[in-house]
């Protein structure tokens, strides 16, 4: 980015519908050659604004190996969530990116891969998923554990349903709660570590959703015998500027925009907030 507080005009040019209150939108930016040169890392964030609505930030949800657009996945939570689920295709937004950290993608080669991911979590770790199944012979056994409320609830459907066929992969899902035709796993996502065989000296975790979620997956992690520097998570503040100014989003000395929102819990546990 050449200017850190200035939007840059992306054009929508396609809505999903994940689930009563999710939509992923894939975006470009309307200046071609700007379009051409943006890169992002898996893990990284946008500011996305509505002209006269206001502005909040959202996981890139797409695979950076992609060129020409990127996706974010937005649940509605608020007025710039529900001013942006109105938006229709060629609609455009305002976007600053990328920002925030990223996930050590090239640090976990080598290593089994295990994602833990609950409700609206799993859009940033697509973003690492699909570049590591990309090259999926420089990482050992992989597997991806969901969860969310109920079955209509589940995010990215299609992906999980895409990445369990490929046999390379292992995917379980679970819902807290069973609904229509569910006949799959019901419970918190933590009971799938029971369903899992696991070597935790040579696996790297990487987990996102909930606060409440991440806290109690870490836990059992933990007690599995994960490396601290091994388990991968982000945390959750409201990330107002995104670049540092603000201070909405500081734990101690930490941004959680800046210095985040990626963590190892190595890190998590030094900071004076649970």
């Amino acid at each position: 980015m050449d200017n850190i507080y200035l939007p840059r005009e992306t054009r929508i040019q396609s809505i999903i519908d994940e689930t009563h209150d999710a939509k992923t939108f894939t975006l470009s930016f309307v200046d071609q050659d700007y379009n051409r040169a943006f890169s992002f890392k898996p893990g990284q964030f946008v500011e996305a604004s509505i002209f006269g609505i206001g502005e909040a930030p959202f996981g890139i949800s797409s695979n950076p190996n992609r060129k020409d657009s990127f996706d974010i996945t937005v649940r509605v939570v608020g007025k710039v969530t529900e001013a942006m689920h109105q938006l229709s295709v060629n609609d455009t937004l305002g976007i600053r990116a990328p920002l925030g950290n990223s996930f050590p993608i090239e640090e976990s080669k080598g290593f089994d891969i295990l994602i833990v991911a609950g409700g609206i979590g799993l859009p940033p770790l697509k973003s690492l998923i699909e570049p590591m199944l990309d090259n999926r012979n420089e990482y050992g056994k992989f597997t991806i554990l969901y969860g969310a409320r109920t079955a209509l609830d589940r995010i990215h459907r299609h992906d999980l349903q895409k990445w369990g066929e490929r046999g390379d992969v292992e995917v379980l899902q679970t819902v807290d709660h069973k609904d229509g035709n569910w006949d799959g796993h019901v419970g918190v996502v933590t009971t799938l570590f029971e369903k899992i065989d696991i070597d935790s000296q040579n696996t790297v975790a990487f987990t996102c959703g909930p606060p409440v979620m991440i806290r109690f997956v870490i836990l059992d992690l933990l007690s599995m015998g994960f490396p601290e520097d091994r388990i991968i998570s982000t945390l959750e503040r409201y990330m107002k500027c995104g670049v540092g100014k603000c201070g909405h989003c500081a734990i101690g000395h930490k941004y959680v925009c800046t210095d985040g929102p990626v963590f190892s819990y190595k890190q998590i546990k030094r900071l004076p907030e649970k």
